[in-house]
């Protein structure tokens, strides 16, 4: 099953099983079914829980939020990520912040679903990822889709949290499939750890590095671990979370050793650097296990650009697997 599919049946069964969820956004109903697809036949089903919206982010997420507030259940698609900064205030300043602010806990059931990332030729507008600009938010947590993670169960998870989340879903991964119970190739294996996809070595070993990457990122790390295998005897283990915010690494006790004694800590991540969900992420570690660590975690960006439209310029742009290989092997040998 693709990546795509898993979301889109996840959606299916938590409308055919809770009666209390709406889905809102733009271009939604069938036959359309979204710009990626994702909401395909839902509308025939569930006719009067899945609505069209007007071309107004900031509208579609106040009406879920409000939703959300009076006791239903609302998951929101912004056509592209990009646009969820059109929604910003609505999200941080009314969403997030009614959970708390009314002297009692106000549980506000409220998924936003940000398509985002590049790699697609769609230019500087569409092709972003936004994560940076919500870390931080109180009452506010933010995930991301991964091929190890059913997305039932995540949706299941952010919902029961009672707080607004943000589901960020990068575009490449939609066509991509599953990764199926243990299985990534022939040379590499994974299994969970909390929320924590762990992929190692399929026949054991301590890695020489450890990438930790968003779920959008998981392919390119993947190639760049193979390469640095085959052709340079380098061990890579790669720790893909599902909830980005908040997580802590050093926080999960079965991951302590593994980070403990690996040669390298890598997080590499697509959006451009400063104030990032990478950055936030090695600043825990260095607290964390700083008489562990044998060497400063290293980080991996987007260039400090716009995203070009042009394929071979927006490659020279963003994060490739060719840019993370080479990262773990200037924090090895630099």
């Amino acid at each position: 099953m693709r990546v795509g599919e898993n979301l889109n049946r996840a959606l299916h069964g938590l409308l055919r099983d809770d009666s209390s969820v709406y889905v809102l956004g733009e271009d939604i109903l069938d036959p359309y079914g979204g710009a990626f697809k994702i909401t395909k036949g839902l509308s025939e089903r569930f006719p009067d829980r899945v609505l069209a919206t007007p071309l107004s982010e900031g509208a579609i997420a106040g009406a879920a939020a409000g939703l959300a507030l009076a006791g239903e259940k609302a998951v929101v698609e912004i056509m592209f990520g990009d646009f969820a900064a059109l929604a910003f205030d609505q999200i941080m300043n009314f969403a997030a912040k009614s959970v708390t602010m009314y002297g009692r806990r106000v549980p506000m059931p409220l998924v936003v679903r940000c398509p985002s990332g590049g790699h697609r030729g769609y230019g500087p507008t569409h092709s972003q990822t936004l994560q940076k600009h919500f870390l931080g938010v109180p009452g506010l947590s933010l995930f991301e889709v991964t091929p190890f993670h059913d997305n039932r169960a995540v949706l299941d998870r952010m919902l029961a949290l009672g707080e607004p989340c943000l589901l960020f879903e990068d575009k490449v991964l939609y066509t991509r499939p599953m990764y199926g119970e243990g299985a990534v190739d022939e040379l590499f294996a994974w299994r969970p750890v909390d929320d924590v996809a762990v992929v190692e070595l399929a026949d054991g070993g301590d890695p020489d590095y450890t990438l930790i990457v968003p779920g959008g990122l998981v392919h390119r790390a993947v190639s760049a671990m193979r390469t640095l295998l085959l052709e340079h005897d380098l061990a890579g283990a790669l720790l893909v979370p599902s909830r980005l915010h908040p997580f802590d690494p050093a926080g999960v006790p079965e991951l302590v050793p593994l980070l403990a004694r690996t040669g390298l800590v890598c997080v590499a991540e697509d959006g451009t650097a400063g104030g990032t969900w990478g950055e936030h992420v090695a600043a825990g570690l260095h607290t964390r296990l700083w008489g562990t660590l044998r060497r400063p975690v290293a980080l991996v960006s987007s260039a400090p650009s716009v995203i070009p439209t042009a394929v071979h310029l927006e490659r020279e742009v963003l994060v490739q697997d060719t840019t993370i290989r080479s990262a773990v092997l200037e924090g090895l040998h630099g």
